[in-house]
């Protein structure tokens, strides 16, 4: 994780992303969140950091199955953010 200088460490798009995960119950796709965005780099460090995961699902539109990954915060990323 990248470190700034602030209190919990956290850059201003770590925790505006973690921010956005702790506002969604169910979590955010990546595609949601890249239309945020958020690039993959930046998802990836909050997983690894214990911050969020990352679960895979399948979903369906127009008759058709597709993969995606939605990511949800932890409790360990919502203690960082005082959420």
């Amino acid at each position: 994780m990248a470190l700034n200088g602030s209190s919990q460490g956290l850059t201003v798009e770590q925790r505006r992303v973690l921010q956005m995960l702790a506002g969604s119950p169910t979590g955010c796709t990546e595609p949601a969140l890249r239309a945020h965005g958020f690039r993959v780099g930046l998802l990836v460090g909050l997983v690894g950091a214990g911050l969020a995961v990352a679960k895979s699902e399948t979903m369906k539109a127009a008759g058709r199955s597709f993969g995606v990954v939605r990511f949800v915060i932890t409790d360990l990323g919502r203690a960082t953010v005082g959420g």
